[in-house]
């Protein structure tokens, strides 16, 4: 009895928090303008709790005694920061007391333990190594040495203003990133997840190697919402493994189909993995703009993903989805419903009616709460819809709190680039190494965002590039969103790429295959990821659909048509020569002007 009354208690409390979490982000949405210095402290006292205490890992009673006592501190100090958001705007970035300097110290140490805990050892490692190098970088002899920063200045700038850990960066987290988790969490809690699958297998289930076209769809879709490679594998994968193994694929590759079907989700709008939103600020392109400029490049992927498993299929004499395993029309227009009508109401409300992407998220939010009250019988059910809600607010807490942990730690390292000049000195080596030449800093600046992915997330690794190589790119001569979006796809080559590719480790266990066979395989299928961005620049008309529509369709049949050459080479052509000749034509399409 004492074990279920303790469940209940604890059951309450974390849906008490999901729910503060969520009416915070969505009140800050229709409540109008709020102080950053309010509102971003507020945001971090939030999301704390699901990092230190409301959670499922079975810590040492050391380590939740530690997490419990410096979530309390760094909360009181979050809420003290917003309760004083006039007088410290007058401090400029100063530290003036003792009680401030403790105030920054607690902080920085629950920023730094927050992603260690969500994420691991390398962010935060990262992270306290840029602090440090404020600190005392001015020892450092040379060109990488800095002035000297004050102690009140650093700590001061880094957590009490807003050129830290309650920078532009965070900012992004609090007023879009937010919002469009809890859309996404809102969507899954219900029927949107299996309109994803029916609409997928009704599309392409009869197709040759139906199974794993049916993965690329669904894994399309539900990436639009999720942007997480790893969850969109866990969630699709745990159908369309099982699937493809039952109608003959390999396992290597039907592990391979679902990794690298399901990291094309983080470049996939309306989310690209919250990259769009970080896009936003960084560049201060509109985020429409940004959606435009990423939606051929992200088709062209999933369609080269396409051409590929169907050479796949021709090699192993893969057949569509046996016709007891199709839904019906009637299935996929109803389950369809539930993600179709929030859709529509997210995109009307930000290209008709002229909403911000806030507020149009917001709207779809509420249209998809509201159909969590009935499922795919179409039978109006209380007591699931409560359950429904129930999840949909908890998981928007855990994923929130999840992307904000690393976030605000990614905040940390480009302050301190900010704040040291670091940044500006990386640039300058960047084009001294490359001798000015555009390709070669490309080369320099991709094999960063692939060593760097392999160690942290996508998006963070996408920040801290840029942050460095961004600048050097452009002053080569791109456009900053070209550079931008660049930098965004490389990050994300650490997915299906060893040593360290996520997406395939989890593929791999649940098709019970070597996790190498799994990636290289991926690799092959996946080769859209290496040579889009790079069309990217060979053919910049490619980012440009709403500006030159003729043009960009022209670049992306040129690009995607060399890399489908290219993947039918490397899957479909069993001879050397044939296959190195494809290989020339493929490069050929992708690079040579006049083509």
């Amino acid at each position: 009895m004492k074990q279920i009354v303790v469940s209940k208690a604890r059951r309450t409390v974390l849906l008490s928090a999901a729910i503060l979490l969520v009416a915070f982000h969505l009140g800050l949405i229709f409540s109008g303008l709020v102080p950053n210095l309010v509102a971003r402290p507020l945001h971090v006292a939030l999301i704390l709790p699901w990092i230190f205490i409301f959670t499922d890992e079975r810590n040492t009673r050391l380590e939740m005694i530690f997490g419990g006592v410096l979530a309390v501190l760094a909360i009181a100090a979050s809420v003290w920061v917003a309760w004083n958001a006039e007088t410290l705007a007058d401090q400029y970035g100063f530290v003036e007391s003792g009680f401030q300097y403790a105030v920054g110290a607690v902080l920085l140490l629950a920023v730094l333990e927050a992603a260690r805990r969500a994420i691991g050892w390398p962010l935060p490692t990262v992270a306290a190594i840029a602090l440090l190098y404020a600190a005392f970088g001015q020892y450092i002899p040379g060109e990488f040495g800095h002035a000297p920063l004050p102690a009140a200045s650093l700590i001061g700038t880094m957590t009490l203003a807003e050129g830290g850990i309650f920078g532009q960066l965070t900012g992004v987290s609090v007023g879009v990133v937010a919002i469009f988790v809890i859309f996404g969490a809102v969507l899954n809690a219900g029927e949107a997840g299996q309109g994803f699958m029916n609409l997928a297998s009704a599309a392409a289930g009869r197709l040759r190697g139906g199974a794993g076209k049916v993965s690329v769809i669904a894994s399309a879709l539900f990436g639009s919402i999720s942007g997480s490679a790893s969850a969109n594998v866990a969630s699709t994968g745990a159908v369309t493994i099982p699937a493809m193994i039952r109608l003959g694929y390999p396992r290597r590759i039907a592990g391979a189909v679902e990794a690298v079907a399901s990291s094309g989700g983080q470049i996939m709008p309306p989310l690209m993995g919250a990259g769009a939103f970080v896009m936003v600020e960084l560049t201060g392109t509109p985020y429409t703009q940004i959606i435009a400029a990423a939606i051929l490049p992200a088709l062209l992927y999933f369609v080269v993903v396409w051409f590929g498993i169907d050479a796949y299929a021709r090699r192993y004499d893969l057949r569509g989805l046996p016709a007891d395993q199709q839904p019906s029309a009637s299935e996929v227009l109803v389950t369809s419903a539930f993600f179709m009508v929030p859709f529509t109401v997210l995109l009307g409300a930000m290209f008709w009616a002229g909403y911000t992407p806030q507020y149009a998220a917001a709207l779809a939010i509420v249209s998809g709460a509201f159909l969590l009250l009935t499922g795919a019988d179409l039978r109006f059910d209380l007591l699931r819809a409560a359950r429904r809600v129930e999840a949909a607010v908890i998981n928007s807490a855990r994923q929130v709190s999840l992307i904000a942990a690393i976030i605000l730690c990614a905040s940390i390292i480009t302050g301190v680039l900010a704040m040291t000049g670091l940044g500006v000195k990386i640039t300058s080596l960047i084009l001294s190494a490359s001798d000015g030449r555009l390709w070669p800093s490309l080369l320099l600046t991709g094999l960063a965002c692939l060593v760097l992915g392999m160690e942290v997330p996508t998006t963070a690794a996408y920040v801290i590039c840029v942050s460095v190589a961004g600048p050097a790119l452009t002053a080569l001569g791109l456009e900053p969103l070209q550079a931008h979006l660049f930098v965004f796809w490389f990050a994300l080559l650490s997915t299906i790429t060893p040593p360290v590719c996520g997406a395939v480790f989890i593929a791999a266990g649940m098709a019970q295959e070597n996790w190498l066979r799994v990636a290289f395989t991926a690799m092959s299928l996946g080769i859209g990821l290496y040579l889009i961005p790079l069309g990217m620049i060979a053919r910049p008309d490619l980012i440009r659909l709403t500006d030159a529509p003729v043009s960009a369709l022209l670049s992306a049949g040129l690009v995607g048509g060399g890399c489908v050459v290219m993947s039918y080479a490397l899957i479909g052509l069993r001879n050397p020569v044939y296959t190195a000749a494809g290989l020339f034509a493929g490069l050929a399409m992708i690079f040579v002007q006049g083509v």
